[in-house]
C-alpha cells in the first residue's frame, strides 16, 4: 500500500508542475514508426514463389499427360516383351535386332488382322448397300399388306433426296471427314511415339536399370530391381495367357461360324479371340457383337445360335479355362480383376483398363513377399458354417445316425 501511495503521489506533483510522467517503452512493432520485421519480406517471396511453381507444375503436367500416358504404356508394351529379348540375347543375340525382331512381328500381325477385317467390314457394307433396294421393297409390301397403303420406292427415294435433313447431313459429313482425318492422323502419330519408347525401354533394358540403380543406395537397389522382376513376370504372363485363352477362343468360335456357314469366320473368329481377352469381363459379349450382326444377315436363327454359344463358352472360360491357364501367371480374383479395371478405366480410360490387372498382379506380388502370413484357425466359421456351438452340424450328425443304423455284417459302399 505504501508504493500505491508514493506513485500517487508522485503523479500529483508531476500533473501539478505540468509535465507527464513517462509511461513504459512500446512493443516492438506497436508503435506508429516500427520497421517491417525482416523475415516478412523473404516469407511473402517465398510464398510467391511457391505458388508460380505450383502453378507452372500444374500447367505443364497437364500439358504433357498425353505424353505421360504414352510413355506408361510404352513402358509396360517393353515389359511385355522383354522375356521374348532376354531369351534371344540370352542366346547370343543382341538386344537391339532381337527387340527390333519381336516388334516387327507383332507389326505385321496386327497389320494383317487390320487389313482383314477392314476387307470383311467392307464387303460386308457392299453387300448391304447392293441389296438395300431388296430389302427396303421388302419392307414397303410388309407395310402396303398389313396397314393398306400405297407407298412406293421411286416416291420414298424422291422425298429422301429432297429432304433438307440429307443436305444437312451431306454438308456435316464433309466436314467430319476432317476432323476423322485429323483424329486418324493424330492417332497414327501416338502409335508411333508408343513405338519407339517401347523399343528404347525394351532394347536398352538394362542400362535402364543401371542408370536408376546408380542414384539408389544397394538395398534399395535390391528392392528395385526385385520390383522390377515381378513387373517383367506379371506383365509377361499376363500377355501371354491372355494369348493363349485368345487362341481357344478363336478356334471355338471359328468351329461354330464356319459349321452355321458364316461368311469370314477366319476373321471373325480373330475378332473374338482378341476383344474377348484383352477387354476383361465384358469383351466376350462386346467381341461377340460382330459375329451376331453378319450371321443375322444370313439367317437370324444363326446370330440366336451364336449369342447362345458366346454365353456358354463365357461361362466355361470363367470357371474352367481361364483359372488353370492364369494360375501361375496372374492369380488375382476376378472380383479384384474387375475392379481393377474400373478403376483403371476411371483413371486413364481404355488405356488404364489394358494396364490395370497387369499393374495390380505386380503390385500384389511384390507387397505379398513382405506381408507376414499366419496359419488360419482351425474354426468351422471360417469355412462358412455358421452352426450353434462346437459339436457337428445336423448333416454330420444324421450321417452319423444312418452309419449306426447299417448291420453289422454288411460292408460299406465303397
Amino acid at each position: 500500500m505504501a508504493s500505491t501511495d508514493e506513485t500517487g503521489q508522485a503523479a500529483q506533483h508531476a500533473s501539478s508542475n505540468g509535465t507527464t510522467p513517462p509511461g513504459r517503452p512500446p512493443a516492438d512493432g506497436a508503435g506508429p514508426g516500427a520497421r517491417m520485421p525482416r523475415w516478412l519480406p523473404r516469407a511473402m517471396v517465398l510464398a510467391l514463389a511457391l505458388i508460380a511453381a505450383f502453378q507452372l507444375g500444374s500447367w505443364a503436367f497437364h500439358q504433357l499427360t498425353g505424353l505421360l500416358i504414352n510413355i506408361l504404356i510404352a513402358f509396360f508394351l517393353a515389359l511385355a516383351v522383354e522375356p521374348a529379348v532376354s531369351w534371344m540375347a540370352a542366346r547370343g543375340m543382341r538386344r537391339g535386332f532381337g527387340t527390333f525382331l519381336v516388334f516387327l512381328a507383332v507389326t505385321v500381325v496386327a497389320a494383317g488382322f487390320v487389313t482383314l477385317l477392314g476387307s470383311m467390314l467392307a464387303g460386308q457394307i457392299v453387300t448391304m448397300v447392293e441389296g438395300f433396294p431388296d430389302y427396303l421393297d421388302s419392307v414397303i409390301n410388309w407395310i402396303n399388306t398389313h396397314f393398306h397403303t400405297d407407298l412406293k420406292r421411286v416416291d420414298i427415294q424422291e422425298g429422301l433426296l429432297r429432304s433438307d435433313w440429307l443436305r444437312n447431313y451431306v454438308q456435316n459429313s464433309a466436314t467430319g471427314v476432317l476432323d476423322v482425318s485429323a483424329q486418324v492422323l493424330g492417332g497414327l502419330f501416338q502409335l508411333l511415339t508408343i513405338g519407339l519408347f517401347s523399343f528404347y525401354f525394351a532394347a536398352d533394358g538394362p542400362r535402364l536399370r543401371r542408370t536408376i540403380c546408380s542414384v539408389l543406395p544397394p538395398a534399395r537397389q535390391a528392392e528395385v530391381l526385385r520390383a522390377w522382376e515381378i513387373a517383367v513376370d506379371k506383365t509377361g504372363g499376363y500377355l501371354y495367357s491372355r494369348g493363349l485363352m485368345a487362341l481357344v477362343s478363336g478356334v471355338a468360335h471359328y468351329v461354330l461360324l464356319e459349321a452355321l456357314g458364316v461368311p469370314y469366320a477366319p476373321v471373325l473368329a480373330v475378332w473374338v479371340g482378341l476383344v474377348s481377352q484383352f477387354i476383361p469381363t465384358i469383351g466376350t459379349y462386346l467381341a461377340g457383337a460382330l459375329p451376331m450382326l453378319i450371321a443375322f444377315t444370313v439367317d437370324p436363327w444363326y446370330a440366336l445360335w451364336v449369342l447362345i454359344f458366346v454365353v456358354i463358352y463365357q461361362q466355361f472360360e470363367n470357371y474352367v479355362l481361364q483359372p488353370k491357364v492364369t494360375s501361375k501367371t496372374v492369380d488375382i480374383h476376378p472380383a479384384v480383376a474387375f475392379g481393377s479395371v474400373v478403376a483403371g478405366t476411371a483413371l486413364l480410360g481404355a488405356v488404364g483398363a489394358l494396364i490395370a490387372i497387369p499393374a495390380i498382379a505386380t503390385l500384389q506380388a511384390f507387397l505379398g513377399a513382405y506381408v507376414k502370413r499366419y496359419a488360419v484357425t482351425d474354426d468351422p466359421r471360417v469355412h462358412g458354417h455358421r452352426g450353434r456351438g462346437n459339436g457337428p452340424g445336423p448333416i454330420l450328425r444324421l450321417r452319423g445316425l444312418w452309419r449306426r443304423r447299417r448291420p453289422a455284417g454288411r460292408p460299406p459302399r465303397s
